[in-house]
């Protein structure tokens, strides 16, 4: 009889024990749901920084969420290049007033990698993928509370030729943008771009 009661105890305890880490994660779910959807619409581009420095942990992070994008056929036909020296951030600058890069602590040009593309047609979807790529490191400096913000250079050829010198990005990748990335000297109100009139359902 006793053994029998320790045995029935034993499995309400287990059960118990399962209840419990089943609620944590289910809890834990809807919260990490909660925060990403925030941080997806509270981001907002920052174009005036600090010049407080960022540490090689935190770019790494932010290149880490960039390469864990998706992209077609998992070709992944992205590059990025960092740029941290402030003499060339000027440079960059000046010759590219778009990128914003006056006060930021870096630049990451994202650069599609044309020896990793698709073949005929498809080749052009380097371009979805590098823009998930860019996505993704905009919400994860935003997450690390950083400011960052996208800046256009592909397909215009006068800034891919103009940044491709200025870094030495050879001729087998193109730049598809500048993100300008630091500690944020704003804090602009994320726009509400929710408008029920640019989606329709198909039922």
């Amino acid at each position: 009889m006793q053994v029998l009661v320790i045995a029935v105890l034993s499995a309400a305890l287990i059960m118990a024990v399962v209840l419990l880490v089943m609620n944590k994660r289910r809890s834990g779910s809807v919260c990490d749901a909660d925060a990403v959807i925030n941080n997806i619409m509270t981001r907002s581009s920052i174009r005036a920084f600090t010049n407080e420095p960022l540490i090689d942990s935190q770019i790494e992070t932010l290149l880490r969420a960039g390469m864990a994008a998706p992209s077609a056929r998992n070709k992944q036909p992205w590059k990025f290049v960092v740029v941290k020296s402030r003499p060339l951030l000027r440079q960059i600058a000046d010759s590219l007033p778009n990128t914003r890069l006056t006060s930021a602590a870096c630049a990451i040009v994202v650069c599609g990698d044309m020896t990793k593309t698709l073949d005929g047609v498809d080749r052009d979807f380097w371009i979805h993928d590098c823009s998930a790529a860019t996505e993704n490191i905009l919400l994860a400096a935003h997450a690390l509370g950083l400011g960052a913000v996208w800046t256009g250079i592909f397909p215009n050829p006068d800034r891919v030729d103009k940044l491709r010198g200025l870094t030495d990005i050879p001729e087998s990748q193109i730049p598809l943008c500048v993100i300008a990335i630091g500690r944020p000297a704003e804090s602009p109100a994320p726009k509400d771009k929710w408008n029920p009139e640019n989606y329709r359902m198909i039922e």
